[in-house]
């Protein structure tokens, strides 16, 4: 550097984090820091010579110097210009962030700077990345649109080993069309590459040489799937295109099959034993893994709950290859008729599924609460429980609504059966008094056939006994919470964050259409929204309503701090309910045992900077989850609606946008789009207050909520998009399709399969 700088033999002195250099490394180096304010100090990059000499390094030294320069480089802290000299990137204008394409060729770079904003890449620079790659990017200034636009500066982790999709075949050249339209390039394959690849079948290829400037990536087929249309062809697309694992170790299945069939005598010892007392497993009739159980008892002064839980940390150690796939995996994933598993089956359906009339381990959730419902208190502890009957939502519903049902063979049960439903009644008014969001939202069932074809596509009902159900697990969560809170255990807390201020004014102007108003100013709470859906429901549009105000709330997540609970209006949140199909509830149990061996929390297994990175682990397991689900639940609603074309259906407009509508079919939850140059005889604009399109001479208007009958123009597989075409609604006649550019995705309103009992718990 300069001379004017300080003398180069200092840095020791001056290395902030030299204490730690030094007690990791025989040969200490300088910190990344250092180089860092050192370089931003001298206002030009260096090369490596340069820097060696200037921190008199040498031998040894300088040779672990030169690994941490290209650790800095690998990880996006510097970078190399042409000339081989290095720079921070902060100081070149540079922005080092997650490349998102887009499936119409452009794409954005999103910055790891959480407040900085996504920076623009043309078709042009997108040719050099895939989606999901890591880059850094020279902003060369700003669009037409006011966007920051940049260049490609380098790529520094592609992200893209393998892509799944359609192989073609065409004049003798074979390339595969990727499933997932954001990877933006078809991967060129040599003929001696192909494998035993046939010509419109689904393949898995590896990347072997990555997009660039002038060509198109290269890869060769290593997995063949099958057909493009095979039964649960989907379900196999979405696992690989979506990186979910699905293939187990064969370290954890026999660490899985070593625990055995039975509870073992000795894992029953020092376990309260409550195997006498009523516990019952209350879930969907597809249900396959059992992991809560209930038992409520009224007492004089209100209600004592049992809420137990399998006990699954008890066989999956910390650390150990269940627990590593476990962590990799962190949700269990349900596709219609099929389930991908945290766990293997062995414990899920197995040795930690509550089944009935066998002993399994459990961790109870002892509660205390008033006869208006609120918790009082709570204990925890590990217990030997008896599921005493496998009951289904339907049966339960109805033996409360009408006694005279309930089979003999469950007479033992009509009283904690009754006090569980006396129970609810309270919590119910405790859920309402506190202002928790009470979202209704139509989730609908796949019904196949036997060749694994959609049959029909019907709607679920929630009945009182999945509201029980949930009622007893958030009543048991929050005990769970507050206990591990007040030990100052580290754990993951589920967050769900009130509106974006840019959400809530998209909401506000919606509400204002229909002459409503969200109360609470600025920031508004729970309460306010209750409030609002009291007041629409019975409304023609209420449901709509409904499904607005739910996109104007953020998506919850998992984190160790505890930020509290908006949809709930809870301010302690955490999940303890589900260890068999979720990672965060497994920690919890850890945390629990824990406190109950009396240890400090100091000497627990996980830090706050662990648990920072599990969150985020779980948080983006739990979103590739539903983008799977969602994609194989489009594709099954396209290949569904793909024997309606040219068929008449009645619809419900549930979007609106410049390019046009977005219409669900009646009864089908199928949905599609209606594009603006398909609109009868007139030029439509879009308004974007009112939210509506707008003739320009006619003056009919578009809008939420309107029904309308279209017709089934075209139905793509590939890109999972339905196209409708209106019927005139003064002449019945089409108004006939014009240049259809943008389409839906088919079906993306439809529920998933999933019991309502998981989706419960999702919360």
């Amino acid at each position: 550097m300069s001379k004017k700088k300080r003398p180069v033999n200092d840095w020791r002195d001056r290395d902030p984090k030299f204490s730690a250099e030094q007690g990791s490394y025989a040969e200490p180096v300088p910190s990344r820091q250092l180089v860092l304010e050192d370089m931003a100090a001298e206002g030009r990059p260096m090369t490596r010579e340069e820097l060696v000499e200037y921190y008199a390094l040498a031998g040894d030294a300088a040779e672990a110097f030169d690994h941490r320069l290209r650790a800095m480089l690998r990880d996006g802290q510097l970078l190399e210009n042409r000339r081989g000299a290095l720079g921070p990137i902060d100081k070149m204008d540079l922005v080092r962030g997650r490349v998102q394409g887009h499936r119409d060729g452009f794409g954005f770079l999103l910055p790891d700077d959480a407040e900085g904003d996504d920076v623009f890449l043309s078709p042009r620079q997108m040719r050099q990345v895939m989606h999901g790659d890591r880059a850094v990017v020279h902003v060369t200034g700003r669009d037409s649109r006011g966007r920051r636009e940049g260049r490609i500066a380098e790529v520094l982790e592609r992200a893209n080993d393998t892509v799944i999709g359609r192989f073609v075949e065409e004049d003798g050249m074979y390339h595969v069309v990727p499933d997932n339209t954001r990877i933006g390039h078809e991967i060129r394959v040599p003929a001696n590459a192909r494998g035993d690849a046939h010509n419109e079948q689904i393949v898995t290829v590896r990347i072997t040489q990555p997009p660039s400037k002038r060509a198109q990536p290269i890869g060769e087929v290593v997995e063949v799937l099958g057909d493009r249309m095979a039964p649960g062809m989907e379900i196999e697309v979405a696992i690989r295109s979506h990186g979910i694992p699905h293939e187990w170790p064969q370290e954890a299945l026999d660490q899985a099959r070593a625990c055995g069939d039975e509870v073992a005598e000795a894992d029953k010892q020092s376990r309260v034993d409550l195997r006498d007392q009523p516990f019952v497993t209350i879930d969907g009739a597809d249900a396959r893994d059992f992991d809560d159980a209930v038992y409520a008892k009224k007492t004089p002064r209100g209600f004592k709950l049992w809420v137990a839980i399998a006990d699954v940390s008890h066989y999956v150690d910390q650390d150990s290859p269940l627990d590593a796939e476990a962590q990799r995996r962190a949700t269990s994933v349900y596709f219609p008729d099929h389930v991908v598993p945290m766990l293997p089956e062995a414990l899920s359906n197995g040795l930690c599924s509550l089944n009935p009339e066998v002993d399994r381990l459990a961790i109870v959730c002892e509660m205390r609460l008033d006869r208006s419902g609120e918790l009082k208190s709570s204990k925890f502890y590990s217990a030997v429980i008896r599921s005493h009957a496998r009951l289904l939502y339907e049966q339960v519903a109805d033996w409360l609504e009408n006694p005279e049902n309930l089979p003999k063979r469950y007479e033992s049960l009509k009283t904690p059966l009754n006090d569980l439903h006396a129970l609810y009644d309270a919590m119910r008014l405790q859920r309402r008094d506190r202002g928790a969001i009470e979202f209704e939202s139509q989730a609908t069932r796949i019904i196949f056939n036997e060749d694994r074809k959609i049959a029909r596509i019907v709607p679920t009902e929630r009945n009182v006994a999945h509201k029980i159900i949930e009622e007893c697990m958030i009543a048991a969560n929050v005990a769970t919470t507050k206990h591990l809170t007040r030990k100052r255990m580290p754990m993951l807390y589920r967050v769900h964050a009130g509106p974006a201020a840019d959400a809530l004014e998209d909401l506000r102007a919606f509400l204002a259409e229909r002459g409503l108003a969200l109360p609470g100013g600025n920031d508004p709470d729970a309460a306010d929204y209750a409030r609002l859906l009291e007041q629409v429901e019975g409304r023609a549009d209420a449901n709509l309503i409904q499904t607005v105000m739910l996109r104007s709330l953020q998506r919850a997540v998992y984190t160790p701090h505890n930020e509290g609970h908006f949809g709930l209006a809870l301010d302690h949140y955490a999940h303890f309910t589900s260890p068999i199909r979720r990672y965060p509830d497994l920690l919890v149990h850890r945390a629990i045992k824990h406190v109950e061996k009396r240890r400090r929390p100091k000497t627990f297994g996980y830090d706050m900077a662990a648990m920072e990175q599990l969150g985020q682990i779980c948080s983006e397991a739990e979103q590739r989850a539903d983008d799977a689900t969602r994609d194989v639940d489009d594709w099954l609603k396209c290949e569904y609606m793909s024997d309606s074309l040219g068929q008449t259906f009645d619809g419900t407009v549930t979007g609106v946008t410049g390019f046009g509508l977005f219409v669900e079919l009646d009864g089908i939850f199928a949905t599609g789009l209606v594009h603006v140059s398909s609109l009868s005889s007139d030029f439509y604009h879009f308004d974007a207050q009112s939210r509506c399109l707008r003739g320009e001479h006619s003056g009919r208007v578009y809008r939420l909520a309107d029904k309308m009958k279209v017709r089934v123009a075209r139905v793509d597989l590939d890109e999972r998009k339905i196209d409708f075409e209106p019927v005139d609604r003064d002449d019945g006649k089409s108004a006939g399709s014009r240049g259809r550019k943008k389409s839906s995705r088919g079906g993306n309103s439809g529920g998933k399969s999933r019991s309502n009992k998981r989706r419960a718990k999702r919360s």
